[in-house]
Protein backbone atom coordinates (compact mmCIF):
# COMPACT_ATOMS: atom_id res chain seq x y z
CA UNK A 1 0.00 0.00 0.00
CA UNK A 2 2.62 2.00 1.14
CA UNK A 3 4.47 1.48 -2.47
CA UNK A 4 1.23 2.05 -4.44
CA UNK A 5 0.70 5.52 -2.74
CA UNK A 6 4.22 6.60 -3.66
CA UNK A 7 3.87 5.71 -7.15
CA UNK A 8 0.40 7.58 -6.97
CA UNK A 9 1.43 10.66 -5.39
CA UNK A 10 -0.55 10.13 -2.30
CA UNK A 11 -0.08 10.14 0.90
CA UNK A 12 -0.52 7.24 3.06
CA UNK A 13 -0.85 6.63 6.77
CA UNK A 14 -0.49 2.97 8.34
CA UNK A 15 -1.16 2.42 11.86
CA UNK A 16 0.63 -0.82 13.02
CA UNK A 17 0.33 -2.37 16.68
CA UNK A 18 3.35 -2.67 19.14
CA UNK A 19 4.44 -6.08 17.69
CA UNK A 20 5.45 -4.51 14.99
CA UNK A 21 9.12 -5.07 13.54
CA UNK A 22 11.58 -2.55 13.65
CA UNK A 23 12.40 -3.35 10.00
CA UNK A 24 8.23 -3.41 9.17
CA UNK A 25 7.79 0.18 10.04
CA UNK A 26 11.59 1.49 8.69
CA UNK A 27 10.40 -0.18 4.95
CA UNK A 28 7.02 1.75 5.82
CA UNK A 29 9.14 5.01 6.15
CA UNK A 30 10.96 4.44 2.76
CA UNK A 31 7.87 4.45 0.58
CA UNK A 32 7.11 7.95 2.10
CA UNK A 33 4.14 6.40 4.46
CA UNK A 34 3.80 8.26 7.83
CA UNK A 35 4.03 5.13 10.23
CA UNK A 36 1.85 5.00 13.34
CA UNK A 37 2.07 2.88 16.62
CA UNK A 38 -0.73 2.35 18.58
CA UNK A 39 -1.39 -0.46 20.78
CA UNK A 40 -0.32 -4.02 21.49
CA UNK A 41 -2.86 -6.36 18.89
CA UNK A 42 -3.91 -5.68 15.09
CA UNK A 43 -7.43 -4.49 16.29
CA UNK A 44 -6.28 -2.22 18.53
CA UNK A 45 -4.43 -0.45 15.67
CA UNK A 46 -7.31 -1.14 13.51
CA UNK A 47 -9.72 0.66 15.58
CA UNK A 48 -7.26 3.63 15.97
CA UNK A 49 -6.89 3.80 12.24
CA UNK A 50 -10.75 4.29 11.62
CA UNK A 51 -10.39 7.11 13.84
CA UNK A 52 -8.09 8.99 12.06
CA UNK A 53 -10.24 9.29 8.69
CA UNK A 54 -11.43 12.14 6.91
CA UNK A 55 -14.12 13.13 4.87
CA UNK A 56 -11.57 12.66 1.64
CA UNK A 57 -9.78 9.59 3.40
CA UNK A 58 -10.36 6.08 1.95
CA UNK A 59 -9.88 2.86 4.51
CA UNK A 60 -7.93 0.24 3.25
CA UNK A 61 -8.51 -3.03 5.44
CA UNK A 62 -5.58 -5.31 5.24
CA UNK A 63 -7.94 -8.73 4.87
CA UNK A 64 -11.58 -8.15 5.17
CA UNK A 65 -11.93 -6.72 1.71
CA UNK A 66 -13.35 -8.60 -1.53
CA UNK A 67 -10.76 -6.61 -3.76
CA UNK A 68 -7.90 -8.31 -1.73
CA UNK A 69 -9.68 -11.54 -2.14
CA UNK A 70 -10.05 -11.14 -5.93
CA UNK A 71 -6.70 -10.09 -6.27
CA UNK A 72 -5.43 -13.23 -4.13
CA UNK A 73 -7.71 -15.84 -6.38
CA UNK A 74 -5.33 -14.70 -9.70
CA UNK A 75 -2.48 -16.64 -7.66
CA UNK A 76 -5.25 -19.78 -8.43
CA UNK A 77 -5.68 -18.36 -12.16
CA UNK A 78 -2.48 -18.13 -13.16
CA UNK A 79 -2.13 -22.25 -11.98
CA UNK A 80 -4.95 -22.51 -13.82
CA UNK A 81 -3.26 -20.96 -16.96
CA UNK A 82 -0.42 -23.17 -16.25
CA UNK A 83 -2.83 -26.34 -17.03
CA UNK A 84 -0.99 -27.71 -13.34
CA UNK A 85 -3.73 -28.88 -10.82
CA UNK A 86 -2.66 -29.23 -7.53
CA UNK A 87 -4.12 -32.27 -5.47
CA UNK A 88 -4.30 -29.91 -2.42
CA UNK A 89 -3.19 -26.12 -1.10
CA UNK A 90 -1.02 -25.26 1.89
CA UNK A 91 -0.88 -21.78 3.11
CA UNK A 92 -0.66 -19.45 6.70
CA UNK A 93 -3.97 -17.62 8.02
CA UNK A 94 -3.79 -14.72 9.72
CA UNK A 95 -7.01 -12.54 9.18
CA UNK A 96 -8.12 -14.79 7.04
CA UNK A 97 -7.99 -12.62 3.53
CA UNK A 98 -5.50 -15.15 1.53
CA UNK A 99 -7.44 -18.00 2.69
CA UNK A 100 -10.51 -16.11 1.18
CA UNK A 101 -9.40 -14.99 -2.18
CA UNK A 102 -7.76 -18.52 -2.29
CA UNK A 103 -11.00 -20.51 -2.06
CA UNK A 104 -12.33 -17.45 -4.56
CA UNK A 105 -10.15 -18.97 -7.20
CA UNK A 106 -10.20 -22.10 -6.74
CA UNK A 107 -14.29 -22.51 -7.04
CA UNK A 108 -13.94 -20.37 -9.82
CA UNK A 109 -12.02 -22.70 -11.82
CA UNK A 110 -14.57 -25.89 -10.90
CA UNK A 111 -11.51 -27.03 -8.46
CA UNK A 112 -14.01 -27.69 -5.59
CA UNK A 113 -12.08 -30.99 -4.69
CA UNK A 114 -9.10 -29.61 -3.87
CA UNK A 115 -8.45 -28.86 -0.14
CA UNK A 116 -7.06 -26.16 1.64
CA UNK A 117 -4.47 -26.69 5.01
CA UNK A 118 -4.91 -23.32 6.70
CA UNK A 119 -1.85 -23.22 8.84
CA UNK A 120 -1.53 -20.98 12.10
CA UNK A 121 0.95 -20.72 15.00
CA UNK A 122 0.46 -21.71 18.97
CA UNK A 123 -0.47 -18.38 20.35
CA UNK A 124 -2.06 -16.78 17.17
CA UNK A 125 -5.01 -19.37 15.89
CA UNK A 126 -7.86 -17.41 15.81
CA UNK A 127 -9.11 -19.34 12.93
CA UNK A 128 -8.68 -22.85 13.99
CA UNK A 129 -10.81 -21.67 17.27
CA UNK A 130 -13.51 -20.52 14.50
CA UNK A 131 -13.38 -24.05 13.19
CA UNK A 132 -14.00 -25.29 16.53
CA UNK A 133 -16.57 -23.28 17.94
CA UNK A 134 -18.10 -22.75 14.42
CA UNK A 135 -17.89 -19.31 14.93
CA UNK A 136 -15.73 -16.22 15.09
CA UNK A 137 -13.59 -16.14 18.07
CA UNK A 138 -11.54 -13.70 19.45
CA UNK A 139 -8.49 -14.48 21.10
CA UNK A 140 -7.41 -13.08 24.34
CA UNK A 141 -4.13 -12.13 23.35
CA UNK A 142 -1.50 -13.34 20.89
CA UNK A 143 1.30 -14.53 22.24
CA UNK A 144 3.03 -15.59 19.05
CA UNK A 145 6.18 -14.84 17.59
CA UNK A 146 4.73 -15.18 13.74
CA UNK A 147 2.98 -11.67 14.40
CA UNK A 148 2.03 -11.56 10.83
CA UNK A 149 -0.91 -13.83 12.01
CA UNK A 150 -1.76 -12.13 15.07
CA UNK A 151 -5.43 -10.93 14.15
CA UNK A 152 -6.93 -12.06 17.20
CA UNK A 153 -10.28 -12.49 14.99
CA UNK A 154 -10.39 -13.57 11.72
CA UNK A 155 -13.14 -12.23 8.90
CA UNK A 156 -16.35 -14.01 8.36
CA UNK A 157 -15.72 -14.98 4.88
CA UNK A 158 -13.00 -17.26 6.32
CA UNK A 159 -14.88 -19.21 8.01
CA UNK A 160 -17.66 -18.86 5.25
CA UNK A 161 -15.19 -20.74 3.18
CA UNK A 162 -14.27 -23.10 6.00
CA UNK A 163 -18.47 -24.67 5.25
CA UNK A 164 -18.14 -24.23 1.87
CA UNK A 165 -14.69 -25.72 0.94
CA UNK A 166 -12.81 -28.48 1.90
CA UNK A 167 -10.37 -26.39 4.09
CA UNK A 168 -8.85 -27.92 7.05
CA UNK A 169 -6.80 -26.02 10.30
CA UNK A 170 -3.74 -27.06 11.32
CA UNK A 171 -1.34 -25.31 14.02
CA UNK A 172 1.72 -25.61 15.05
CA UNK A 173 4.88 -24.26 16.96
CA UNK A 174 7.09 -20.93 16.88
CA UNK A 175 10.24 -23.60 16.90
CA UNK A 176 8.35 -24.91 13.60
CA UNK A 177 8.13 -22.65 11.88
CA UNK A 178 11.68 -20.83 12.38
CA UNK A 179 13.43 -23.93 11.75
CA UNK A 180 11.41 -24.11 8.22
CA UNK A 181 12.47 -20.23 7.85
CA UNK A 182 16.03 -21.66 8.14
CA UNK A 183 15.76 -24.86 6.06
CA UNK A 184 13.93 -22.67 3.38
CA UNK A 185 16.75 -20.41 3.24
CA UNK A 186 19.28 -23.21 2.96
CA UNK A 187 17.35 -24.96 0.20
CA UNK A 188 16.38 -21.72 -1.98
CA UNK A 189 18.82 -18.43 -0.61
CA UNK A 190 15.22 -17.14 0.22
CA UNK A 191 14.17 -15.17 3.44
CA UNK A 192 10.52 -15.79 4.89
CA UNK A 193 8.83 -14.84 8.11
CA UNK A 194 7.86 -17.18 10.39
CA UNK A 195 4.21 -16.55 9.30
CA UNK A 196 5.35 -17.99 5.90
CA UNK A 197 7.93 -20.43 7.78
CA UNK A 198 4.57 -21.67 9.91
CA UNK A 199 3.47 -23.07 5.99
CA UNK A 200 6.67 -24.75 5.55
CA UNK A 201 6.67 -26.81 8.07
CA UNK A 202 4.16 -28.77 7.75
CA UNK A 203 5.59 -29.90 4.52
CA UNK A 204 9.47 -30.09 5.59
CA UNK A 205 7.94 -32.10 8.67
CA UNK A 206 5.68 -34.21 6.35
CA UNK A 207 2.51 -33.62 8.42
CA UNK A 208 0.80 -36.54 8.09
CA UNK A 209 -2.53 -34.50 6.84
CA UNK A 210 -0.40 -33.86 4.00
CA UNK A 211 0.11 -37.64 3.28
CA UNK A 212 -2.18 -38.51 0.82
CA UNK A 213 -1.10 -35.59 -1.83
CA UNK A 214 1.37 -35.57 -4.43
CA UNK A 215 1.09 -32.40 -6.29
CA UNK A 216 0.73 -29.85 -3.13
CA UNK A 217 0.70 -26.18 -4.18
CA UNK A 218 2.68 -24.47 -0.81
CA UNK A 219 1.98 -20.25 -0.67
CA UNK A 220 5.76 -18.53 0.03
CA UNK A 221 4.54 -15.55 1.45
CA UNK A 222 6.09 -12.70 3.37
CA UNK A 223 9.66 -12.09 3.94
CA UNK A 224 10.41 -8.27 3.67
CA UNK A 225 10.10 -7.79 7.37
CA UNK A 226 12.40 -9.82 8.77
CA UNK A 227 16.50 -10.66 8.77
CA UNK A 228 17.78 -13.67 9.42
CA UNK A 229 19.35 -12.21 12.70
CA UNK A 230 16.19 -11.88 14.05
CA UNK A 231 14.86 -15.66 13.37
CA UNK A 232 17.88 -16.62 15.21
CA UNK A 233 17.41 -13.98 18.35
CA UNK A 234 13.39 -15.73 18.53
CA UNK A 235 14.82 -18.99 17.94
CA UNK A 236 17.11 -18.84 20.85
CA UNK A 237 14.16 -17.60 23.27
CA UNK A 238 14.13 -19.24 27.00
CA UNK A 239 10.37 -22.07 26.17
CA UNK A 240 10.82 -21.46 21.56
CA UNK A 241 10.06 -25.61 21.10
CA UNK A 242 9.47 -27.68 17.77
Amino acid sequence: MAYAGRCLNIPVTVVVPETTTERAKELLRLEGAEVIVHGGSWQEANQHAQTLLGATDAFLHPFDNPLLWHGHASLIDEVAMAQCKPDAVVLAVGGGGLLAGIVEGLQRNQWHDVPVFAVETEGAASFHAAVLAGHTVELERISSIATSLGAKRVCEQALHCANTHPVHSLVVSDGSALAACERFLADHRVLVEPACGAVLSVVYEQNPALAPYNKILVVVCGGATTSIEQIRSWASQPGIQQ
